[in-house]
């Protein structure tokens, strides 16, 4: 389906300034990072935050399996292969090591499960900025930590707080989506200002932060 921001606010993901916000992120081509459990409406808000590309802009779509449905005159698909009668097996992270060849304004990865996060992190270090890209987890502050888990499973041997200081310098802002008994919603925003390496944490700004649901 192909999901628009409108669809989510009338069922509640989101609200209108919210959606607002999140538009001008994308129109100042800030990175944004979509957070979020099983079922909770990544995907969805990954395609709907789409829509806000500007259409003369050429979008590269990464995904292992193809689930956006994103309508855009300039986009650019790509998709995992798995080895097949001969045919040799193709990655996501040999997709997005021939990602520049293609010239995209834009990446849009569907999401990050292992050392791919390092392919798009060097990406990210080298001024490719407007990405969007999903990761499973439960918290947004959960999500900067398994995107970091994540680039160290690329095998390249970096630092742990090395890799969070990069992630603070290429990320711009981290969007947790979540799944409650009868509906999807935001539950914050957060923008990145930087990371402590002696403390090991990262500096937030909390954009939004969704009301607290009665007991």
């Amino acid at each position: 389906r192909h999901f628009e921001i409108e669809d989510l606010i009338r069922s509640g993901t989101l609200n209108r300034a919210l959606a607002n916000r999140l538009e001008d992120y994308l129109l100042q081509r800030r990175n944004l990072l979509i957070s979020g459990g099983t079922g909770s409406g990544k995907t969805s808000l990954l395609t709907a935050l789409g829509k806000f590309i500007p259409p003369d802009e050429r979008i590269l779509l990464i995904e292992d399996t193809a689930e956006i449905q994103l309508a855009h005159e300039n986009l650019v698909r790509f998709e995992a292969r798995r080895e097949q009668n001969g045919t040799p097996a193709v990655s996501i992270r040999d997709l997005l090591k021939a990602a520049l060849r293609h010239r995209p304004d834009r990446i849009l990865l569907g999401e990050i499960r292992s050392g791919e996060a390092f392919d798009l992190l060097q990406l990210l270090n080298t001024g490719h900025s407007g990405t969007i890209s999903t990761i499973h987890a439960s918290s947004a502050r959960q999500g900067l930590s398994r995107f970091a888990s994540c680039v160290l499973q690329s095998g390249v041997e970096i630092p742990y707080r090395a890799i969070k200081t990069n992630i603070a310098d290429s990320l711009n802002v981290v969007v947790q989506i979540e799944r409650r008994p009868g509906r999807r919603f935001i539950s914050e925003v957060l923008e990145i200002n930087n990371y402590d390496p002696d403390a090991d944490l990262f500096d937030f700004c909390a954009i939004y932060v969704a009301p607290r649901e009665p007991a």
